[in-house]
């Protein structure tokens, strides 16, 4: 899969994702790093990327309604960087269950330690 990381994503998730194949795009390499939300998921959506972002922002469907974009994963860590192995293990395991691109397209994917609840 290709990300598009937001600026808040943990270093240890991108190299995470990196290890198991993913490609991951940094927002500081594409954007200013204080670009607004839409810019940053319009970039996204540009370079055919999943969104990949801690922003709670992005989990907002009214304002973001899934349908909408190319596929929006909100990583929820709490502020327990502790969690990040766990997140990782929940995470990289669903992307290998579903490796077609087209599924993750107009959907949210919350993603917490033991689950990963999807809304379109």
């Amino acid at each position: 899969m290709r990300f598009f990381a937001d600026h808040c994503v943990p270093t240890a998730i991108v190299r995470g994702l990196c290890a198991h194949g993913h490609e991951v795009l940094l927002l500081r390499d594409q954007l200013p790093i204080r670009a607004p939300d839409p810019v940053v998921l319009a970039k996204a959506q540009q370079l055919d990327c999943l969104l990949l972002s801690l922003n709670g922002d992005f989990a907002d469907i009214v304002t973001y309604p899934p349908t909408r974009f190319g596929g929006i994963f909100a990583l929820q860590l709490h502020n327990h960087p502790e969690i990040i192995p766990q997140l990782l293990t929940t995470f990289t395991a669903f992307l290998e269950r579903q490796p077609d691109r087209d599924f993750f397209r107009g959907k949210l994917y919350i993603v917490e330690v033991h689950r990963i609840r999807i809304r379109s």
